[in-house]
């Protein structure tokens, strides 16, 4: 599903150039549950937005599906997110004004969907993720982790290939982390959607079905469970 072969990329601050990540191999395979774990600095979160199609590296490739990511231009990078991959955030991202159901549906609605499709998946996976009879709700209504719950859905909602999540349980008290976790757990067995995190929070590394550690710019290990 995704190969990551020889990627470096450098950041400059000021006078100052920082090797984010340095000559990273990796291959992640449909279905896997992964964490890309380390300290801040280490390059995950740069891995991460690399494998997003959020940034370019400097050298290397990233392969999604058998495409190489270099070779597409920035609207194509556009399509190729909003088709291909869903996103959670530690802040969860939610569109304040909009309703749980809003939000999760608003990402079926720039797919062209129809009406009756669009509402009929959206409250499936408002259902699935536990949110049933909260949909009207506004963002400020949900606790911390009911809105993480929505980010999941709309994630899942146009059940893409891959799904990242950026430290998805740093705004969360352990339990809810736990539990939100399990969820994601459980929709990765349900959908075969590709899960990668990008964690220094040693309960998502231990939830992870392969764990991949990064210090200062390499992989430093990388194990299966």
């Amino acid at each position: 599903m995704i190969k990551v072969e020889n990627v470096n990329r450098n950041y400059r601050t000021g006078d100052t150039v920082v090797e984010a990540l340095r000559r990273v191999t990796l291959e992640i395979d449909q279905g896997e549950f992964i964490s890309i774990a380390g300290p801040s600095g280490s390059g995950k979160t740069t891995l991460l937005n690399l494998i997003g199609c959020i940034d370019r590296a400097d050298s290397g490739e990233i392969f999604i599906d058998g495409q190489a990511v270099s070779a597409k231009g920035n609207r194509e990078l556009a399509l190729f997110r909003r088709e291909k991959l869903g996103f959670v955030f530690q802040t969860f991202n939610l569109i304040p004004v909009l309703t749980a159901y809003e939000n999760v549906s608003f990402a079926l609605s720039l797919l062209g969907m129809h009406a009756k499709e669009i509402r009929e998946r959206s409250m499936a996976l408002l259902l699935e993720v536990g949110l049933a009879g909260r949909e009207n709700s506004l963002p400020t209504r949900l606790s911390g982790g009911q809105q993480q719950r929505v980010a999941i859905a709309r994630a899942l909602v146009k059940e893409p290939a891959i799904v990242l999540a950026d430290e998805p349980t740093a705004n969360l008290d352990s339990k809810t982390g736990g539990l939100v976790l399990k969820l994601m757990e459980d929709m990765n067995a349900r959908y075969n959607s590709t899960f990668i995190f990008s964690t220094h929070d040693p309960m998502v590394m231990d939830f992870a079905h392969r764990l991949v550690k990064l210090h200062d710019g390499k992989i430093s290990a990388d194990e299966r469970r």
